[in-house]
């Protein structure tokens, strides 16, 4: 049977809901890891084919599956994936299962209720990738709210609930801006929810610049853009490792995804007046938050500041609006993923053994847990995009995108990866090589002693960090892959923007 006459993005969606629901039924903690950890690998094989069975040589959605679903409002039940989708689903169920892993030691309480919240959250957020109806996107979007609420808030640290308060009311916020903008082209566009003909149709530019704004602060909050940002600290420090690569690796990929699904395709005249305020802010957050990382004393924090600068490279990218940037913007949402989760894996390997994030307290892993640092030199390397891992393609793209459009871009861009570099050296060097040593706790001997029961990496977390240095390496030395199936698709989101109204943009 051919792929496309199976409903796979409906089965890779809701098969962690059924997971969930099965969860319900079970008491023992111990079952409850293993089935949250075979539908969570499920959904990651089943994931395989929309990639490997993707035609990469055009750019209309595939593995379409559209029912109606509310005929009096033309609201339906209607997926697919184009080339950048397709690589955002196929990111959220990798680090599906990772999170499950991750948390298999980590998450001792309420263990039920942790594994039924992670695999709806896989479900949601899948379905933000896949759904092609602006009423289904909605939801998907909305119930991605609660699950990251509630593993923030139950699983998180001294300040949790602090944080996912503070992160619901700025998504909150952003998510009643976009609900306003979806009922405005509901009515403009032909009283249709339906995304693909959404995108065929051509507003005002008054209208735009006004939907444009709706659905851009919406989206920025999510990414997070320099000046929504200041919930996402909080967030990822008072976050379980799972909830930290949850929102670093996927989260926030969703604000650049809805600038490229929505945005720039349907607000073309605004996206090409507001590119430079944009590109501006991206540039204003790269270098911000790269002073931020730099400041921490907190391995997690600086981490968390790093993804703000890393997200302003991947917005700068995309509003460049050619072909190199929005290619570098697109492959750099998929690097970050793979390696800010990864560092955020590091994180919580090391935290279980010390239980300390301050950078202060290392400086013996290289001698002690010498796998652990080769895995942490490694996605270091990747973090400041060192030539032969995965950053370094979507930056050195970036530039080129710059390059093209204006060489001052790129002086502020360098920058940025000079301060990248110290921040990412700064951490590697406390954590390996750093000469403040962690004392021995009162009683427990001598400092060799104390160390002699912190142990290397076992072998579930080999496994973790293992996958990610596969896609570092990869995409490092072989980003072809992945540049031909999102190719098409950045080729018709450039001729959508082209398609612009000059002369209506120019009169303002």
């Amino acid at each position: 049977m051919s792929p496309e006459n199976i409903n796979f993005l409906t089965i890779v969606t809701f098969l962690p809901l059924l997971g969930a629901i099965v969860l319900l039924f079970f008491k023992d903690v111990r079952k409850i890891r293993w089935i949250a950890l075979a539908v969570t690998v499920a959904d990651f094989v089943i994931s395989i084919p929309v990639l490997t069975s993707f035609d990469i040589t055009t750019h209309h959605m595939q593995f379409v599956e559209k029912y109606t679903w509310i005929p009096t409002l033309n609201i339906n039940y209607y997926m697919g994936v184009d080339g950048i989708s397709a690589l955002m689903v196929f990111l959220t169920t990798l680090i599906g299962w990772v999170c499950v892993l991750v948390s298999w030691k980590a998450i001792e309480v309420k263990v039920k209720e942790f594994m039924i919240s992670i695999l709806v959250m896989q479900m949601a957020m899948i379905g933000v990738f896949c759904a092609l109806d602006f009423v289904l996107f909605y939801l998907f979007w909305e119930a991605m709210l609660i699950p990251m609420y509630l593993i923030i808030g139950v699983w998180g640290g001294k300040r949790r609930i602090y944080s996912a308060v503070k992160f619901f009311l700025y998504t909150l916020a952003g998510s009643i801006l976009l609900l306003i903008g979806i009922i405005a082209i509901y009515y403009a566009g032909g009283k249709t929810f339906e995304i693909p003909l959404l995108m065929e149709q051509h507003y005002s530019f008054t209208f735009q610049a006004y939907c444009f704004v709706a659905f851009f602060i919406a989206f920025a909050i999510k990414v997070p853009m320099f000046p929504f940002h200041t919930w996402l600290p909080d967030a990822h420090v008072d976050a379980p490792t799972a909830g930290s690569i949850i929102l670093a690796g996927i989260l926030l990929k969703m604000g650049t995804y809805g600038l490229i699904r929505f945005s720039m395709p349907m607000f073309p005249d605004a996206t090409i007046y507001f590119a430079t305020p944009i590109i501006i802010l991206s540039i204003v957050a790269i270098l911000y938050g790269a002073f931020l990382a730099l400041a921490q004393t907190d391995m997690k924090k600086l981490i968390a500041y790093s993804s703000v600068s890393h997200m302003g490279f991947v917005t700068l990218g995309l509003f460049l609006l050619n072909k190199h940037g929005i290619e570098g913007g697109v492959l750099q949402m998929f690097n970050h993923g793979i390696t800010t989760s990864a560092l955020f894996a590091c994180v919580g390997i090391i935290y279980e053994r010390t239980h300390t994030r301050d950078l202060r307290q290392y400086g013996w892993a290289a001698k002690h847990v010498p796998i652990y640092a080769v895995f942490l030199f490694i996605f270091s390397m990747a973090s400041l995009g060192f030539p032969g891992t995965n950053g370094f393609i979507g930056e050195i793209k970036i530039l080129f995108g710059a390059y093209d459009v204006h060489y001052a871009y790129v002086i502020f861009l360098i920058i940025g990866i000079v301060f990248g570099a110290a921040y990412v050296l700064k951490m590697y060097e406390n954590v390996a090589f750093g000469s403040n040593l962690k004392p021995a706790p009162e009683g427990s001997g001598t400092f060799e002693d104390y160390m002699s029961h912190i142990k290397d990496i076992n072998p579930r977390e080999f496994l973790i960090l293992g996958v990610f240095t596969v896609f570092v390496v990869w995409i490092g030395l072989k980003p072809t892959l992945f540049l031909d199936i999102m190719g098409a698709s950045v080729d018709h989101l450039i001729t959508q923007v082209n398609a612009a109204d000059l002369t209506s943009i120019a009169a303002r």
